[in-house]
């Protein structure tokens, strides 16, 4: 059974739904209203500072679910590369049934706010550099060496994140399984 969400929790979830859909920018106060079926005075109770809050709870929010979902897959399979792998595919999967970035991206907000908005920028920066983090430390954990651990993080963050992106243009995940076929040639383990 799925927990009541409480009014802040509401507008968090909704927020971060239409930002992922429509975008930042294209989002307004009104339909955030409209969509979470808050009641209007709660908006500014819980985010006095406004849409720039909100989003940056959703972006925590959704940053959160994404470190999350790729810390149990990776957690599911010893072997790093053949987590790698199997993370990947799951992904392309969502994308092959659901064709939006929920639980798997915040590259949509991260692209449309990083020249407008620091603080939404830094933000965004953050939930990358633990995602780079977390591919790092099973890397780590396998044996390969600190320095180049974080250089393949960094390395197949960004290329799924790219994954995504295309993938999503073409709607499917087939991008992404590519990625993963290249994973046993960029790890040399």
């Amino acid at each position: 059974m799925k927990k009541k969400l409480n009014t802040k929790e509401k507008f968090i979830e909704t927020a971060s739904r239409l930002f992922e859909i429509k975008g930042y920018n294209a989002t307004g106060l009104n339909e955030i209203l409209e969509k979470s079926g808050a009641p209007k005075g709660s908006l500014y109770y819980h985010f006095p500072k406004g849409k720039e809050q909100l989003a940056l709870e959703s972006i925590h929010l959704a940053g959160e679910k994404i470190k999350k979902n790729i810390s149990e897959s990776l957690n599911s399979i010893e072997n790093p590369v053949e987590a790698i792998i199997f993370n990947i595919e799951n992904i392309a999967t969502i994308i092959d049934n659901e064709q939006k970035t929920g639980d798997i991206s915040i590259s949509l907000i991260a692209l449309e706010t990083y020249i407008t908005n620091e603080l939404l920028r830094e933000a965004c920066e953050k939930i990358f550099t633990s995602i780079e983090d977390i591919y790092a430390g099973k890397l780590i954990e396998s044996g390969i060496n600190k320095d180049k651990a974080y250089d393949l993080g960094s390395s197949i963050a960004a290329m799924i994140e790219g994954g995504i992106t295309i993938s999503l243009t073409k709607k499917n995940g087939d991008s992404l399984r590519v990625i993963a076929k290249q994973i046993h040639n960029l790890i040399n383990m």
